[in-house]
C-alpha cells in the first residue's frame, strides 16, 4: 500500500510527547512490511536542515497555500527517517512555523495547522503519488480527512484514498472561534450545534478528524473503551459511541534497540532473562549515585514521570503516610507541578537514606532506574498507552500500575491471575482511584518481592512479553485494510 503519514512532530526532528515516537517508528516498520510510506511534518525553526541533510524540492516549491484569505509561499524539503528509506517531507512556511515553540498560544494557531493540512495534500498532488491511505494524527491534522472528502474531492487522485485518524491524547482538541471556518475555507453548512465539526460553539479540529476519517483508533484497547464514557472522553463520548464500529485500539510499540537490558549502552551491567545477576549490580550503582545505602533484601521502587495529577501524584500524596512506612527505598526522576517537586524534595531531606530525587529529565538515569529498580510505580489517573511500564517489563522491573488505558492492556495482576489458576501475571494493578487501593497494590508487590521464586516468575513473565513496533505495525496494516474497504 501507499501510505501518507501526517504528524505535527516526528522523532528525531521534533518532540513534545509520545506522538513523535510513534511517528518516527511506525512508518519505518510499515516500510519493512513492504509498504511505500511517506511522512509529512512541519519544518519548524528548530529543525536543522543541515544536520539532517534536508534537500530543497525546487520542482514543487513554492506552493501557493491560501489561509485566511492570504496566499502564503510554502516550500518543500525532503529527508529520511534514520536508518531507513522512508522519505519525510517538511512543510516549510517560515511565517507559520519558524517560531520558538512547536505549539503556541498565538492568535493564529488555527492558521498554522490549516496551512499544514492543505500543504500535505498539495505536496501529495505535486508528487503525482496517489496514496491508498492518509494516516492523520491528533488535532493538528484533523482537517485533512474533511479536505480530502470536500475541498479536494475534485481531484481523482484521492478518489480511492482512505483516511485513518489516530487519537494519541483526547485532552488536546484544537478548538477555535467560528472565524476559523473562513480561515480554513470550510463550508458554513457544516457548522451547527452538535454537528460534525462543532463543539461548544467552537470549530473543533479533533472532532472533525473523528467525524470524517474512514476509520479511527487510539493507542490501546482499554483507552478506546474508556473514551466512549463521559469520564475520559473530554466531551467526545457520544461521537465515539456513534462510530464504535469504526473505532479501534492498538497499543504503541517500543524500540527494543534502545530499551533492552541485553544491549543497553547506557547501563553499567547488561543482563538477560537467562542471567539476571547484572540487575542487582545496576541496583547498587543506582543507589550509589544517590548516596543511598545498598541493602540486598530491601526493595527499590522507581518512578520516572511528569509530576502531575494525570500521572497519579495526588494519589501518591494522599498515600504518603502509609507508603513511607513500608520497608523500601525510593528513587524519583521527573519534573512538573511545583507542589509535587517540593513534596519529593522535602521527603529526600527528611529521609535521604530511603528517598532519592532528581528533578528534571536525564535519559541515562532513566535507563539506570529501569535497570536497577525492583518495582516501577505508575498510578496514573488515565494513561492512553504508557511506555515506561512496557520498558519495565523488559527490564524485569515489576510494574505496579492503576488499571486504566494502556496500563490495563500491558500489566496483568499476579494475584488476580492466580485466582483464575494462571501463573502468567507480570505485575500488580488496582482499579479504584483511592489511596487504599494504591497502598494495597504496593503492599502486595512488596510481599511477593520477598518470595524469590514467585518474584522471579513475575519478572520473567514480563521479560518474555513482546511489544515491539513490528507487532503494532501488523495491526495497523489490518486497520488500513479495514479503511480501504470503506472506499
Amino acid at each position: 500500500m501507499k501510505i501518507a503519514f501526517a504528524a505535527s512532530e516526528v522523532v528525531p526532528f521534533a518532540k513534545t510527547g509520545g506522538l513523535a515516537d510513534v511517528s518516527g517508528a511506525l512508518p519505518v516498520e510499515l516500510e519493512k512490511l513492504g509498504h511505500d510510506v511517506k511522512v509529512f511534518m512541519p519544518k519548524y525553526y528548530s529543525v536543522d536542515e543541515h544536520k539532517f541533510n534536508l534537500e530543497y524540492q525546487s520542482w514543487a516549491s513554492p506552493m501557493p497555500i491560501r489561509v485566511a484569505g492570504v496566499i502564503h509561499e510554502v516550500h518543500l524539503r525532503k529527508g529520511y527517517l534514520p536508518n531507513s528509506k522512508v522519505e519525510i517531507y517538511f512543510i516549510d512556511c517560515p511565517y507559520f512555523f519558524h517560531r520558538h515553540n512547536i505549539y503556541t498560544n498565538d492568535h493564529d494557531e488555527d492558521q498554522r495547522f490549516i496551512c499544514f493540512s492543505k500543504s500535505v495534500i498539495e505536496a501529495i498532488q505535486r508528487l503525482h503519488w496517489s496514496p491508498d491511505i492518509v494516516h492523520c494524527n491528533d488535532w493538528q491534522t484533523g482537517l485533512i480527512p474533511l479536505y480530502i472528502r470536500d475541498n479536494y474531492s475534485w481531484d481523482k487522485m484521492f478518489e480511492n484514498t482512505a483516511t485513518v485518524f489516530t487519537v494519541h491524547n483526547i485532552g488536546y482538541q484544537g478548538k477555535f472561534l467560528p472565524q476559523t471556518l473562513y480561515n480554513a475555507e470550510i463550508s458554513e453548512d457544516l457548522f451547527y450545534h452538535g454537528g460534525r465539526i462543532e463543539q461548544d460553539g467552537l470549530v473543533n479540529f479533533l472532532k472533525t478528524g473523528l467525524s470524517f476519517a474512514d476509520v479511527i483508533n487510539t493507542v490501546s484497547e482499554t483507552y478506546a473503551k474508556e473514551l466512549m464514557t463521559p469520564e475520559f472522553s473530554a466531551g467526545m463520548h457520544h461521537l465515539l459511541k456513534y462510530r464504535e464500529m469504526d473505532f479501534y485500539g492498538i497499543i504503541n510499540g517500543v524500540d527494543y534497540d534502545v530499551w533492552n537490558p541485553e544491549t543497553d549502552k547506557l547501563i553499567p551491567y547488561n543482563y538477560s532473562k537467562d542471567d539476571l545477576s547484572g540487575k542487582e549490580k545496576n541496583k547498587e550503582e543506582l543507589l550509589k549515585k544517590f548516596n543511598m545505602p545498598y541493602q540486598k533484601d530491601i526493595p527499590l521502587i522507581g518512578i520516572i514521570s511528569r509530576l502531575a495529577i494525570q500521572k497519579g501524584f495526588d494519589l501518591i500524596q494522599a498515600s504518603l503516610g502509609e507508603l513511607m512506612h513500608f520497608n523500601a527505598q525510593w528513587i524519583i526522576l521527573g519534573s512538573g507541578e511545583q507542589k509535587y517537586e517540593n513534596m519529593f524534595q522535602a521527603l529526600h531531606e527528611q529521609i535521604p537514606r530511603n528517598i532519592g530525587v532528581y528533578i528534571g529529565y536525564n535519559n541515562e538515569l532513566a535507563h539506570l532506574i529501569e535497570a536497577g529498580a525492583d518495582i516501577f510505580l505508575m498510578p496514573s489517573h488515565y494513561e492512553p498507552c504508557g511506555l515506561n511500564q512496557i520498558y519495565s517489563l523488559k527490564y524485569g522491573t515489576v510494574p505496579v500500575v492503576r488499571k486504566t488505558g494502556g496500563l490495563a492492556d500491558t500489566v496483568h495482576d499476579w494475584n488476580e491471575y492466580n485466582t483464575y489458576g494462571m501463573d502468567t501475571g507480570n505485575g500488580f494493578s488496582f482499579v479504584e482511584y483511592k489511596p487504599g487501593a494504591l497502598i494495597n497494590a504496593v503492599q502486595r508487590a512488596l510481599v511477593d518481592y520477598h518470595n524469590k521464586p514467585v518474584w522471579r516468575k513475575i519478572q520473567l513473565n514480563g521479560m518474555h512479553k513482546d511489544y515491539s513496533w513490528k507487532h503494532s505495525a501488523l495491526q495497523y496494516e489490518e486497520l488500513y485494510k479495514k479503511a480501504k474497504l470503506k472506499r
